[in-house]
C-alpha cells in the first residue's frame, strides 16, 4: 500500500489485523487524491487503541448495526444459537450488539498492560517454547487447542525500582486451532519448527500420555515436556498476569483472539481458556521455576516488588 495513491478505501475487520495501526498508517499516506478522500471501515468494535481513536476522531462518521437488524439474511438456526449462547453476555454485547467493551473487572489481565508494552520486533532471544493446551474432543462443541509461542530475552533489562536486570518475555505467535488430534499436533509441531523452538510444553491433566503420543506421531524427535496443573486456573495464571502488569511481557504484533480471551476470561467462571492456558504454560516454563505448584496469590506482591 505504500505505492499507489487513491481517494477511496475499504478496510474490513480492522480490529482483527495482525498489525492494525501500521496498516492503517500506510493506507492513510496514500489516501491523498480526489476531492474528498475517504475510507470505510467495517469491523467488530474490539476495544483496542486504534478503534477507540477512530471513534473519538471528530471526522469519523460512526454507524452501528445489531445482528438482529440483519436477521432476514441469516440462517435461523445460526441466529438462534448465537442468541442462546451469547445474549446478555459481555461477548454478545460486542459481537451481536456492536458495543465497545471496557475491561472485564473480574479478568486477570488489562488491555492497557498488553497495549502499552506491545512491540513490533523482539531482541535477541535466549529460549523459545511452544505452549499447548490440548482439546480432548473434536466435535462442534469442543474447545480449541491453545497453541502459543513465547520466548525469553537473552539480556536482562534494568528494573525501574531495584535497577537489577530482569528478563523480559515475548509472545511470538498464536497458532490455536479447533480440530482433530492430528490437526492440532501438526499445528503445534509446525509452530515449533517455524520459530526454531527449544521445547513443546503441554498440559497432561487431560489426555495424559496421549498428548505426547499425538505430537510424536508428527515428529518423534520433538523436545517435549508435560505439565501437570496442580492448582486452579486462577492461581496458576496469577504469576503470569503479574509479569504483564510489570511490563515484562511483550506481544510482538497483535493477537486478537488471544488478547480477547486474556482480558475477558473471569477466573470465577467455568469457561476453559485454552489460549490463556497455552501462554501460561509457555511463560511458566521460561520463568525457570516450578511456579505452577509453588506460587500463590499471597506472594504475588513480593514477586512484583522484586521485579
Amino acid at each position: 500500500m505504500r505505492g499507489p495513491q487513491h481517494q477511496k478505501a475499504w478496510v474490513d475487520e480492522l480490529a482483527k489485523f495482525r498489525y492494525p495501526q501500521e496498516t492503517w498508517d500506510n493506507l492513510e499516506m496514500g489516501l491523498r487524491v480526489g476531492t474528498n478522500p475517504q475510507v470505510i471501515c467495517t469491523t467488530t468494535p474490539r476495544p483496542i487503541k486504534i478503534i477507540k481513536n477512530l471513534i473519538a476522531d471528530n471526522r469519523t462518521i460512526e454507524t452501528r448495526g445489531n445482528t438482529l437488524d440483519n436477521r432476514d439474511n441469516l440462517n435461523p438456526q445460526f441466529l438462534e444459537r448465537m442468541i442462546t449462547k451469547y445474549q446478555d453476555t459481555r461477548l454478545g454485547k460486542q459481537e451481536l450488539n456492536g458495543d465497545i467493551l471496557d475491561d472485564n473487572p473480574g479478568a486477570l489481565w488489562r488491555r492497557s498492560w498488553i497495549e502499552d508494552f506491545r512491540v513490533s520486533s523482539n531482541p535477541e532471544l535466549n529460549r523459545i517454547v511452544v505452549g499447548v493446551d490440548p482439546a480432548v474432543t473434536n466435535n462442534a462443541n469442543s474447545d480449541e487447542t491453545g497453541i502459543v509461542v513465547a520466548a525469553i530475552s537473552k539480556d536482562g533489562v534494568p528494573d525501574k525500582i531495584t535497577e537489577r536486570k530482569v528478563s523480559h518475555f515475548y509472545v511470538l505467535g498464536d497458532y490455536s486451532i479447533k480440530g482433530s488430534a492430528n490437526q492440532w499436533a501438526t499445528a503445534a509441531v509446525s509452530a515449533y519448527r517455524k520459530h526454531k523452538a527449544d521445547k513443546i510444553i503441554a498440559e497432561g491433566n487431560q489426555g495424559g500420555d496421549l498428548v505426547e503420543s499425538n505430537i510424536r506421531n508428527i515428529d518423534q524427535y520433538i523436545s517435549y515436556k508435560k505439565f501437570h496443573a496442580r492448582q486452579g486456573k486462577s492461581a496458576r495464571c496469577e504469576p503470569v498476569s503479574a509479569l504483564y502488569e510489570q511490563g515484562r511481557v511483550h506481544h510482538v504484533g497483535y493477537y486478537p483472539d488471544l488478547e480477547d480471551q486474556m482480558c475477558e476470561w473471569d477466573p470465577q467462571s467455568s469457561d476453559s481458556p485454552d489460549r490463556v492456558d497455552a501462554v501460561t504454560w509457555a511463560i511458566s516454563e521460561l520463568m525457570g521455576q516450578p511456579q505452577l505448584e509453588k506460587f500463590s496469590l499471597s506472594n504475588i506482591a513480593t514477586t512484583r516488588f522484586r521485579g
